[in-house]
């Protein structure tokens, strides 16, 4: 796995560079006790499945901590450092479970991830919290430590996902497209999904949170698809931009049947040395296996398949993102969230492949010679007479 998903020492040497140039305010938390109220979240391991450690996020504050963890509110209002510090403040409780566990703290967390707003949590450490977690496909947060006793207020659950919670003869499945299609945000039904709280009863388990955000971003895109695919094309060639948190997406929509690629470019300096560019790709039949560049693959192509299932139209859609020094990697809701900013916007309309791509040629630091060198699709999509003409 790469990219998004860039599993190799380059990651490493990457984010220790980011400790050393970015001023990260880590909370320093005084003692092994604290009350304070859970944006609502949760995390869920997946170290040593399956047996993992649980907990809540909890900042040492009181009162409206939603924006905390709600991404849907964050591009075009929150600065990278904005979200980076109070992504930070949050304290993890962990405490192992088995996946298939009906105990007292599963029950708790269910609780936690169902609520309408933020809840408030009373909770003791075995030891003063410290560190900080940063990883590439999702949110960062702060210092962690074993949990001793926790105590959760009563909180009202979101009307929608409480009647999926308590409906045992549901699939999760069915469970995820109902919620997203009465307007629930992912952020919160990937919360719930992850605690176990969707689903047959005998089948319900915990779901690591890194593992249930590509699982729910797979399964709505995999949805909006089934529609998609059987409606007609659009007429001409679009390109979308937009441009935040040190990252540029510009997408291509081409009046073809739905095929679909991403490519990534990480500037020098972010995971290495030199320019990396990544990308995967699948046919009108659809993704075999896992994606090489890991979730953003299946963030991006979700944020399309909404798109194409709102104007009930079919598309061919190539995705090119750079990202630039500075970057922060903060989780793959950014690119959902950038995917879908990007397609609000009103595209540039083209009458060919060729001047499509000449545009984005003019608005992105990488020339085009290099992303079709590293694309399937667009070669694909050109003959070789007309891509050595472009070319030149």
């Amino acid at each position: 796995m790469m990219a998004c998903g860039f599993m190799f020492k380059g990651k490493l040497r990457y984010l220790e560079r980011l400790y050393y140039r970015f001023p990260f305010r880590t909370i320093t938390v005084p003692s092994d006790h604290i009350e304070g109220s859970s944006p609502p979240s949760v995390f869920i391991g997946r170290e040593g499945y399956p047996r993992v450690h649980v907990g809540p996020l909890v900042p040492p504050m009181q009162g409206d901590t939603a924006i905390m963890d709600t991404p849907e509110r964050w591009i075009g209002n929150k600065t990278q450092g904005e979200i980076i510090d109070f992504r930070l403040t949050l304290i993890r409780g962990k405490e192992p479970v088995n996946i298939k566990d009906r105990s007292r703290m599963i029950s708790l967390l269910q609780e936690i991830a169902l609520a309408k707003k933020s809840v408030e949590i009373d909770a003791q450490f075995k030891k003063k919290p410290r560190g900080r977690f940063v990883h590439e496909e999702m949110q960062p947060f702060g210092p962690s430590a074993p949990l001793k006793e926790m105590k959760v207020d009563a909180a009202k659950f979101v009307p929608h996902m409480e009647k999926a919670y308590y409906d045992t003869d549901l699939l999760s499945r069915d469970a995820v497209i109902t919620l997203y299609e009465k307007g629930v945000f992912f952020s919160a039904i990937q919360k719930a999904f992850s605690t176990g709280a969707f689903g047959l009863e005998e089948n319900r388990k915990l779901v690591p949170t890194r593992w249930s955000i590509t699982a729910v971003d797979d399964m709505l895109g995999l949805h909006l698809l089934e529609d998609v695919k059987q409606q007609p094309t659009i007429n001409e060639y679009r390109v979308y931009e937009t441009e935040h948190l040190q990252n540029k997406f510009m997408i291509l929509l081409a009046p073809t049947h739905w095929q679909y690629e991403t490519m990534e470019a990480f500037f020098p300096q972010i995971i290495g040395d030199k320019l990396e560019i990544f990308g995967d790709w699948e046919p009108h039949s659809g993704k075999r296996g896992y994606a090489q560049i890991g979730g953003c693959y299946y963030s991006a192509r979700f944020a399309i398949a909404e798109k194409l299932a709102e104007e009930r139209r079919q598309a061919g859609a190539v995705v090119f993102r750079e990202c630039y020094e500075g970057y922060v990697p903060l989780g793959v809701w950014n690119v959902r969230q950038c995917m879908r900013d990007a397609l609000q916007q009103k595209p540039t309309i083209f009458d060919s492949m060729l001047s499509a791509l000449n545009h984005i040629n003019s608005r992105m630091r990488i020339k085009m010679q290099t992303w079709i060198r590293r694309s399937t699709m667009l070669r694909n999509m050109f003959t070789q007479k007309k891509l050595t003409a472009f070319l030149k």
